[in-house]
């Protein structure tokens, strides 16, 4: 499954993501979390024992987490909501309840910074059910894990869980299929042209496939993993860089993979068009709202400024003289 990790600042979602690393790296996988791939794929074991893999998103922010979405592209199976017990939920927990709830996938809570002398996990419970995320020791259907990112208390617990849902929601992909998937970075070098983050959601990308990529299109001359080493594919859930597009696609953006060259230049011609309506639509729509606020303000009579008086001089009294 593909995870994407949320929460409030400073709760410990680097600190989760860095320990699931080094415990990854430790057992012998090599790679890591880079913001060059925006994503990290470990090879965890569950508790029956067997090894499976799990994609953990890098994204900078919650606006991150729906940009695909709103772009067409599922951007994650399952959400990780974190939320330090000792601080509880606060507007950033808010915002990303929001987020998952807008995107519509399932959501495991961890209860971060059990170690902590101030924690309070039952507190943060009473705190996430009144926005709407029942535990499910409480008789509701949200898994929440009790943790500590630093000494790594709770965190198998937590990717068993990831796995168990993972199993129940039956998240499946054909590897036989052209591959499609979302835009997670993409930038230009100089040297090697544009590079785009790419993460596989169905079928098996190759090298040499032809890509069109939101209204970008190209063939996939090189690929390459978070550590650097070439590929010569990505099956569903995988993260990777490729090379060969013409332009700069943008986050979020869905790639498919095309037959020939011509099919995947008309794809990307037909999303620049509609991308090229929608900003005129918009910018209509600005200029609309312009106009109106123009017109109401120039409806509004305006009162003349009150005449200011100007003050008569008085000469002072003469004098009378004696005689």
């Amino acid at each position: 499954p593909v995870v994407a990790v949320l929460g409030h600042v400073d709760h410990g979602k680097t600190s989760l993501l860095d320990y699931i690393r080094k415990a990854t790296v430790a057992s012998g996988e090599a790679g890591g979390i880079t913001q060059a791939i925006g994503a990290y794929e470990a090879k965890v074991q569950g508790g029956s024992g067997d090894k499976a893999s799990i994609t953990f998103l890098d994204t900078p922010g919650h606006e991150a987490f729906t940009s695909m979405r709103l772009r067409g592209a599922q951007g994650a199976d399952i959400a990780v909501l974190i939320v330090a017990a000792d601080d509880g939920v606060k507007p950033q927990t808010i915002e990303a309840i929001k987020h998952v709830e807008t995107a519509g996938v399932p959501v495991v809570v961890a209860i971060n910074k059990m170690d902590k002398p101030g924690a309070e996990p039952q507190r943060v419970m009473q705190e996430l059910s009144e926005k709407g995320l029942l535990c499910e020791d409480w008789g509701g259907q949200t898994p929440m894990v009790q943790l500590s990112a630093k000494s790594g208390d709770g965190i198998q617990e937590l990717l068993d869980t990831i796995l168990l849902l993972a199993e129940v929601e039956e998240f499946a992909a054909n590897p036989e299929l052209p591959a499609e998937g979302a835009v997670l970075e993409a930038h230009l070098e100089r040297s090697r042209g544009v590079v785009a983050s790419l993460l596989v959601q169905s079928g098996t990308l190759r090298v040499g496939d032809c890509v069109a990529a939101g209204p970008t299109f190209g063939r996939v001359r090189s690929m390459e993993d978070a550590g650097k080493r070439r590929k010569e594919e990505a099956a569903p859930s995988g993260a990777v860089r490729i090379y060969g597009l013409g332009s700069v696609p943008a986050a979020g953006d869905v790639f498919t993979v095309y037959g020939t060259e011509q099919e995947a230049r008309k794809a990307a011609e037909a999303a620049a068009q509609k991308l090229a309506t929608r900003r005129a639509r918009e910018a209509a729509r600005g200029a609309e709202v312009v106009e109106v606020a123009v017109a109401r303000r120039a409806a509004v009579p305006t009162q003349p400024a009150p005449k200011r008086r100007t003050p008569v001089k008085k000469s002072p009294p003469k004098r009378r003289q004696s005689l």
